[in-house]
């Protein structure tokens, strides 16, 4: 248990309002900025603080399970960047820019 005191120090409900800044600071870029590659940045934002938190909660109940699951969850964000960096490389070649109001051209 002493590996887990340094965590244990800080209170639970700092941890609680720091991820709820951070991921309503990603919800507010994702709705308001039009750069895709910053409103990815802002999804990584969200899954970030929620992994924080999952952490967190994981460390103040003496419980490894929740940072595997942020370890999975981490996985699956590197391939979810990948995935949009290509389809925003994509894009980029196509049209010159990364604004995403450009996809609505893309309708059939």
């Amino acid at each position: 248990m002493e590996g887990n005191s340094f965590i244990q120090a800080v209170p639970l409900e700092y941890f609680i309002i720091l991820c709820s800044v951070l991921f309503c600071l990603g919800v507010l870029g994702v709705l308001v900025r039009k750069n895709a590659i910053i409103i990815l940045g802002c999804v990584e934002l969200m899954l970030n603080s929620v992994n924080l938190l999952l952490a967190a909660f994981s460390s103040y109940k003496g419980d490894g399970n929740g940072q595997i699951l942020v370890f999975f969850i981490m996985v699956v964000a590197a391939a979810e960047v990948a995935v949009g960096l290509a389809i925003i490389a994509m894009m980029y070649r196509n049209t010159k820019s990364v604004d995403i109001s450009i996809f609505n051209k893309l309708r059939g």
